[in-house]
């Protein structure tokens, strides 16, 4: 892995879950979820196509809870994996834009 990459990466968990920010649980410590939606079976998506996600919503909540125990109703409870990327993408932008502001 890249070094541009492994920072990314370290932007993304830092913001906390993006399910929780976006029900104003607060911010809580976040794993990282490569997007399955565009993929093929047994692939990832690239380092830059994650989420950050706490382990409840990304994979020990249960059935609409966490992501990996039901995709189709999680996603109708916070939002398509591809619309929290987006959000995630301007999120970290922000976040960079502060850090090189200060």
């Amino acid at each position: 892995m890249k070094k541009a990459e492994r920072l990314y990466l370290g932007d993304v968990a830092s913001m906390g879950c993006v399910v929780c920010r976006n029900t104003g649980w607060g911010e809580s410590p976040a794993e990282i979820h490569h997007i399955r939606n565009g993929q093929g079976m047994s692939q990832r998506a690239s380092t830059y196509e994650c989420i950050p996600l706490c382990p409840a919503h990304h994979r020990t909540g249960g059935y609409g809870i966490a992501l990996h125990a039901g995709q189709e109703a999680w996603e109708a409870a916070w939002g398509t994996e591809r619309e929290l990327l987006g959000q995630t993408l301007s999120d970290v932008k922000a976040h960079r834009g502060q850090i090189i502001g200060r």
